[in-house]
């Protein structure tokens, strides 16, 4: 622990399983719709259940900036604790949930604890790895969201072995443990104390909390970055959200099936590509400084077919390898946002920015769940999936011409 070659990797593997956690815990949902209908009869319509996962979505993205804000001035370990025991004890709520109207609250209060945590871990990882190793870190640190997502996928499959209740007390439980692990093992930068405590000069104001935010959106790369961000996410939550449905209605499959054959093409896919991006990102930009632009541009080119194919595709060989197409070209863009975005922003606002992309993304995530839900009670899901092709080639097409760094790690 006290080995400073060592420590930074054990931040990542301690995270990791947070990272897991988190999209676990919010993914099972989406599998378990079957399962909950029974008890619940409002999610036995798809706009219910749109305005449900939408709901998370909504208070998620509102609470993103703020979170970065707070993660840039207070400790980081204990916002990731924090936010671990707080989403935990909600899933475990959500297994004594009676109604439409107390899951939906639930979803509410999951949004506000779970958006603590992906600025300050990110933030958090940057800082204990500069150059060499950021993009391959911050990428290990996604393959916990995707294996989480995989996990979450299997809801379904627990929930029929012994019930959707049982289900989100078991995994609620197991994070509330964690989060008191964390309190031991997890240790917050000492460069980021320092750059908090830095002496004001004579006679200077102390900063406000939304000066970053004046800094950041004075900054013309920046809100380039921000479009580059939120427009892959639009595909990004569909797929999270909708994809088992997706998988039923083109293969004919039921939901038990659908929902873990989805989530774990999607989840090992994005494995393969964080991996493959964090490595070739982080040996691409010692050569070149847009090395980290150039693999992110890799990535989304990728999703392009990808999505056309998951759209209109109705044979398992084209539906499922248009999922690992699209899981490894996501994979790719998400291992360098953060790397990226630190090209650009300085140390001290970087959980600030990635607050703000983070509710950018989330809110067009929020946008198409709903709109999707609707699409998918009208039987034009897979159009809606098609369609947003269009919106990836945009971004990557102002990726490319726009954003053009000086240096891996501005100061």
């Amino acid at each position: 622990m006290k080995n400073k070659n060592l420590y930074p990797w054990v931040v990542v593997a301690l995270l990791w399983v947070v990272a897991l956690l988190n999209y676990m815990d919010r993914q099972m949902l989406s599998t378990m719709q079957e399962a909950m209908k029974v008890d619940i009869v409002e999610l036995n319509k798809a706009e219910a259940f749109g305005a449900l996962m939408a709901i998370f979505l909504w208070i998620y993205g509102f609470m993103s900036p703020v979170a970065g804000m707070i993660a840039d001035r207070f400790s980081r370990k204990w916002l990731v604790v924090g936010s671990l025991f707080v989403w935990s004890a909600v899933t475990y709520l959500m297994g004594y949930a009676d109604n439409f109207h107390e899951l939906y609250w639930l979803r509410a209060v999951m949004g506000v604890s779970e958006a603590l945590y992906i600025p300050s871990a990110l933030s958090l990882i940057a800082d204990w790895h500069q150059g060499k190793s950021r993009s391959l870190a911050i990428g290990v640190h996604m393959t916990g969201l995707y294996v989480g997502q995989a996990i979450g996928g299997f809801g379904a499959t627990v929930a029929a072995m012994f019930s959707w209740h049982s289900t989100f007390h078991w995994f609620g439980i197991i994070g509330i443990v964690y989060s008191l692990i964390l309190v031991v093992a997890l240790r917050e930068n000492p460069a980021h104390a320092s750059v908090k405590e830095v002496p004001l000069e004579r006679g200077e104001k102390k900063p406000s909390l939304f000066s970053g935010l004046s800094m950041l959106f004075s900054t013309w790369a920046f809100w380039i970055i921000l479009f580059y961000f939120a427009a892959p996410s639009l595909p990004g939550w569909a797929t999270k959200n909708w994809l088992p449905t997706l998988f039923a209605e083109n293969l004919n499959i039921p939901m038990s099936e659908a929902g873990p054959i989805s989530t774990i093409t999607i989840a090992f896919s994005s494995f393969i590509g964080v991996i493959i991006g964090g490595i070739l990102s982080d040996r691409w930009v010692q050569k070149n400084i847009r090395g980290r632009v150039y693999t992110g541009a890799i990535g989304l080119g990728l999703t392009v077919p990808a999505l056309l194919l998951l759209g209109f595709g109705h044979s398992f060989v084209s539906v499922v390898g248009a999922g690992l197409l699209f899981g490894v070209g996501f994979g790719i863009f998400d291992a360098n946002n953060m790397p990226i975005l630190c090209q650009f922003v300085s140390a001290k606002h970087r959980a600030t920015a990635y607050g703000v992309m983070n509710m950018t993304g989330v809110f067009a995530g929020a946008a198409v769940t709903e709109l999707l839900g609707k699409w998918t009670d009208g039987g034009n899901l897979g159009q809606g999936f098609a369609m947003l092709s269009v919106i990836v080639l945009i971004a990557l097409s102002l990726q490319l011409y726009f954003l053009r760094p000086k240096t891996d790690n501005m100061e």
